[in-house]
């Protein structure tokens, strides 16, 4: 009995004094060093100590099976560029440096070698330059966050490349130029299209129209033309806002889905009469305000729930909630 305690205590001493990082492979381990090291080892990363097991104890990093699959860097003081190395953590599938205002440069290439990436989310730091086109060698990706940086240039054409790609956030930029003709033909998923708030202008690709949005935001942009091709009866598009631009066409021809709950057309050069199919939707909200639109509200639905400043700066548009015709 007694040898038996003895080598269990034995066999325990050895298990507690096993090297920490036992569980993460040194591979993942001195590429997440030397991006510390990059980043001139800030406060924010302390805990990536190389004492430790950088899957058990370090801030912002998850594993699956000792190997590195989730980085998530956000919200604090973190100077400098994204380093090269992040490429080395080949077994990524989240990449989220989010709200770092001090995060500066490009993407750099080396992301194209994270072939398993699912997940990019470089939202609200101060990235610049051109969205390159290498970013669509991630063939992974279903998520696309590049909102609220200081992007410039046009939107990739190749983005549309992306086999499984649902959403494409890439609004709050200076980006300039059209939307790609090539978004006319995305090669996987149809995406959510997120846009707004840039320096976009010009006609919106007719092609678009044979797409099932879920939601779709130019709003904020210098666009052009007929934008009623994100419209159709048998859709299921649940989000449209096509508000501050220049889009001109007659509302009275468009068919609306009855799944859309969300619809601001606001500040463009919209036509026509109030087509009566309106009343018809579950509103939640509603704007068509500083337009050319003309005729009576009609009665029913929740139409008349809602201010008249929803409905207001019109050519001639009468009703409740406005004066009666």
């Amino acid at each position: 009995m007694k040898l038996f305690l003895s080598l269990c205590i034995f066999s325990s001493v050895i298990f507690i004094s096993l090297p920490s990082s036992y569980s993460c492979t040194s591979a993942d381990k001195n590429a997440l060093l030397q991006i510390k090291k990059a980043f001139n080892n800030p406060p924010l990363l302390s805990s990536w100590n190389p004492r430790t097991d950088c899957c058990t104890s370090w801030t912002g990093v998850e594993c699956t099976n000792s190997r590195v699959t989730s980085l998530t860097i956000s919200s604090g003081e973190l100077f400098g560029q994204i380093p090269n190395q992040i490429g080395d953590l080949v077994n990524l599938r989240t990449l989220d440096f989010s709200y770092l205002t001090h995060l500066t440069g490009n993407i750099p290439h080396t992301i194209t070698k994270l072939k398993n990436l699912d997940i990019l989310r470089l939202k609200q730091t101060n990235l610049s330059g051109p969205i390159p086109d290498y970013i669509s060698e991630l063939k992974s990706v279903t998520f696309l966050d590049l909102s609220f940086n200081q992007f410039t240039g046009p939107i990739p054409g190749s983005l549309s490349q992306m086999p499984k790609l649902e959403a494409i956030q890439i609004n709050d930029n200076k980006l300039t130029g059209s939307v790609p003709n090539s978004f006319g033909s995305f090669v996987g998923n149809v995406p959510n299209l997120y846009l707004f708030n840039n320096k976009l202008s010009g006609n919106i690709p007719e092609s678009l129209s044979k797409y099932d949005f879920n939601g779709v935001d130019l709003s904020g942009n210098g666009f052009t033309g007929d934008g009623s091709m994100f419209f159709g009866r048998n859709k299921t598009t649940i989000r449209v806002d096509l508000s501050r631009n220049m889009f001109q066409f007659d509302l009275s021809k468009v068919k609306f889905a009855r799944s859309i709950v969300s619809l601001d057309l606001s500040q463009n050069r919209i036509f026509g009469k109030f087509p009566r199919e309106l009343s018809k939707l579950r509103l939640e909200h509603f704007n068509v305000s500083y337009n050319r639109l003309c005729g009576k509200i009609p009665r029913g639905g929740l139409l008349q729930t809602f201010e008249p400043s929803a409905f207001s700066h019109n050519l001639c548009l009468c009703g409740t909630p406005l004066k009666s015709c």
